[in-house]
């Protein structure tokens, strides 16, 4: 016969058993194979259920899919018309792309996601939003008018293998602009915005005017400020002088519009394959191809990075709508006068922002528009708003805080096995390497090609100094070199990395020809080139070459 309690200290048991297995299951960390494995799984299960639950898609942004986690980098062209837009995709990929128009009129009329593929085609846009392998589902909700300006053109090529690129109809300025487009073109553009790794703004050096529907998509791309890079194009038409003033006027325009303490990064140059029409600043062109180029093939390597970074911006915005939501739920009453106090509420929303920022410490940079939230409250059935639930907000601080730290050192991981130029092919490929590579035969590679050592031609003068310095053995003190060496006036540090490229033979003396090498590096570095890391071969004193 059964022992009075014994029922009840099997259950109790088994009661404290399964708390304690919950408990270990909480404690033991997520195990992901990879870092888009590990953003996908702790979306849905920690950050999804909280924006579920306080309506965040009906306020934000639609729920992340799959393919938002394991789509290529995505870069985002926006520009008024007749930019370059579209020329400079064409630029970069050194191919014509279906569906491609260019043209001095507002050719483009739709958004082109140019992405690799088998076969050169086009997807139109109510069968890209239908297919579970691309990121673009979810774009169904702007509805017809916006899916029939919505396209993919496919094709194979090298610099698709790696990123994929938006081409954006060209935003209109003046009476073109009254025109409605069927559809809200800023809120389209904010949502790439949240989903690609670079958004690039295109100006013309001709026409700098920003227009009322550029300076409110420009302000619609708030808090995706670290992913805006400025290129203002078509600089080779107009001189050096005029340049500077419209380079000037541009960055005060921007000023006014991207409200951050920090300069925007603009990039200066003539993105397409013709001759440039005044080469005076051809040396300054390449360079900033160069740059633009590197920050471009950076973007495959830093894009588990940036998808991170883009769940935590979006795990904060759910933290602070579901304060506001649960904030607004308690205020209002049960039965009567609902209408009026949730007018209320909508217009005091400000304070309400103000109460959340001092109760739970946040960030007012953390909230969402207050306009934006006004005008969607409006239409919200307050009576369906959920009341705070502090078991979803626990999960997604246990996220912020542990298994997002997790992921961050397999992202490093991850990064440290991709090569640091991941972008192949095209544009990318015609710069690399040879005579037209980006610096070549200048600064300390001037000479590269030449049968006679290029330090040669300047030695005598050299030497007349050597001999100043009184060489024992053919050979002068560090103390000597230096007295000579700081009337360049260049720092000790820069004057220390020259002396061990010149020092080839590391005996702490410098010879004749290792002086007139460090009097050749300091010219280098005085012309405002940088110096090499290692001494390159063709600067290696003719004495001191090992001979096969």
């Amino acid at each position: 016969m059964e022992q009075p309690g014994t029922a009840a200290s099997t259950a109790s048991r088994s009661m404290f058993s399964w708390v304690s297995k919950d408990a270990r299951r909480k404690k033991e960390p997520e195990l992901f194979q990879t870092v888009a494995e590990g953003l996908r799984q702790l979306y849905a299960q920690k950050l999804l259920p909280l924006e579920e639950y306080y309506r965040f898609h009906d306020f934000h942004s639609p729920a992340l899919e799959d393919a938002d986690f394991d789509n290529k980098p995505m870069v985002l062209l926006v520009g008024q018309y007749s930019t370059g837009k579209t020329t400079f995709i064409r630029h970069l990929i050194e191919q014509d792309f279906p569906g491609m128009r260019i043209g001095p009129e507002p050719t483009t009329d739709s958004f082109i996601a140019v992405m690799h593929g088998p076969t050169e085609g086009v997807v139109p846009g109510n069968a890209l939003v239908v297919d579970p392998r691309r990121p673009f589902r979810k774009l169904n909700a702007f509805g017809n008018a916006f899916l029939n300006r919505f396209m993919c053109a496919q094709l194979p090529n090298p610099v698709l293998d790696s990123i994929s690129i938006i081409d954006t109809p060209g935003i209109l300025s003046g009476e073109k602009q009254r025109i409605s487009r069927g559809y809200d073109f800023a809120a389209v553009l904010e949502w790439f915005a949240e989903r690609v790794d670079r958004i690039i703004l295109l100006f013309d050096a001709h026409k700098l005017d920003i227009s009322d529907e550029f300076s409110e998509v420009i302000k619609a791309l708030k808090n995706h400020e670290d992913k805006i890079r400025v290129v203002l194009n078509k600089a080779d038409q107009i001189e050096t002088q005029q340049l500077m003033r419209v380079y000037g006027a541009l960055m005060w325009s921007l000023g006014k519009i991207i409200n951050t303490p920090e300069v925007v990064r603009v990039y200066i140059g003539s993105f397409w394959s013709h001759p440039l029409l005044i080469p005076d600043n051809r040396k300054l062109f390449e360079a900033e191809e160069q740059d633009l180029f590197k920050d471009i093939q950076s973007l495959p390597r830093n894009a588990a990075l940036r998808k991170l970074n883009d769940l935590i911006k979006r795990a904060r915005l759910a933290k602070v709508h579901a304060y506001i939501i649960s904030s607004l739920k308690k205020e209002m009453p049960n039965v009567f006068g609902k209408e009026s106090k949730k007018k209320e509420l909508v217009n005091n929303l400000g304070e309400i922002y103000q109460k959340i920022e001092r109760e739970h410490q946040i960030s007012p940079g953390d909230f969402p528009s207050l306009r934006k939230m006004q005008e969607l409250l409006q239409t919200q059935d307050f009576s369906k708003f959920q009341a705070l639930k502090p078991k979803l907000l626990d999960t997604v601080d246990d996220m912020l805080a542990n298994d997002i730290a997790r992921l961050m050192v397999m992202v490093r991981q991850e990064e440290s096995q991709m090569p640091s130029q991941a972008v192949k092919g095209g544009a990318f490929e015609g710069t690399m390497n040879g005579p037209f590579g980006h610096g070549y035969g200048e600064g300390a590679g001037e000479g590269i090609d030449d049968i006679e050592w290029v330090v040669g031609k300047d030695k005598p003068t050299y030497d007349e100094i050597f001999y100043t310095l009184s060489p024992v053995n053919g050979k002068i003190t560090g103390a000597n070199a230096k007295k000579e060496m700081v009337k360049s006036k260049l720092p000790n540090t820069v004057l220390g990395k020259i002396w061990k490229l010149a020092d080839v033979d590391k005996d702490g003396l410098l010879d004749d020809e290792e002086f007139a090498l460090a009097n050749h590096l300091i010219k280098v570095k005085l012309e405002g080139h940088e110096l090499p890391a290692d001494l390159p071969p063709h600067l290696i004193p003719p004495s001191k070459r090992r001979h096969e």
